[in-house]
């Protein structure tokens, strides 16, 4: 089930695309160098047995299929308030053979889900959403109970390049940089969750990396062709930093359950 290759390979499939892009894809899977830190970093916390999986804010899909073929007994919804988005994931999906996901669209901010889901994932979506206690409260509410929600978000702080520390990127879209651990527990707390738990992602050399991928694309996707030529280094510089274990980091990762 689904294209084999790197994560997020299944996107060379997307009939959108040139030819030049999907052999590109194909060959190294999905090149956005944050994204596969993401994946490596996320997708671990969300062993288990599941039957309903919720991917909150899903974007081109990524997530939802990787959670779909890592999770094959389990029903995976992706859901996207960008219906392009919904459509060229469902037609990806299809397209690479994936039958145990769908896609539909959907705002976090108005979920209709009640008690459906035994694990919601949503990767880097909260910090776009102005009232992020109420997105959280449905996310707890799409969870049946003693279900687990999976979360990451940027820190309010990074890096930049090896120096010190410096207030995260202003992304187009974002209504706050990122989070304080403290307050993304305390609002994870407000919201209905118990057993909350957050540590931190993206190491020195993933944030070295991702910090470059800013600096050539500015998070609008700017520069294709020399954002192009130095992803190969890029991707194989992050790998490594899947190593590490950083106390402290430009991402948060929260996992938590509904009581």
């Amino acid at each position: 089930m689904g294209v084999i290759g790197f994560p997020g390979a299944e996107l060379a499939l997307d009939p959108g695309l040139s030819w030049a892009e999907r052999a590109y894809i194909r060959c190294l899977g999905v090149p956005i160098n944050g994204l596969r830190i993401r994946l490596r970093r996320v997708l671990p916390a969300t062993r288990g047995s599941y039957r309903r999986i919720l991917d909150a804010g899903c974007g081109p899909g990524v997530f939802t299929m990787e959670l779909a073929k890592r999770h094959p007994a389990a029903v995976v919804v992706g859901i996207d308030i960008d219906p392009g988005s919904v459509a060229r994931a469902a037609e990806i999906a299809r397209r690479a053979g994936i039958r145990n996901c769908r896609f539909q669209v959907g705002d976090v901010t108005a979920l209709q889900f009640r008690d459906e889901f035994d694990l919601v994932v949503s990767v880097d979506n909260l910090e776009h959403i102005d009232d992020d206690v109420g997105a959280l409260v449905n996310l707890c509410q799409a969870l049946r109970s003693g279900g687990r929600l999976v979360l990451h978000t940027p820190n309010y702080y990074r890096r930049w390049l090896l120096l010190g520390r410096r207030v995260n990127f202003a992304v187009p879209g974002h209504a706050r940089p990122g989070y304080h651990a403290e307050e993304l527990q305390r609002k994870l707390s407000q919201a209905g969750f118990a057993g909350v738990e957050t540590r931190a992602t993206y190491g020195i050399l993933e944030t070295f990396t991702n910090n470059i991928s800013y600096l050539i694309t500015k998070a609008e996707r700017r520069n294709k062709g020399v954002y192009a030529l130095v992803v190969p280094l890029l991707l194989g510089v992050s790998y490594l930093g899947k190593f590490s274990q950083p106390r402290w980091g430009a991402g948060l990762l929260a996992t938590a359950s509904r009581p």
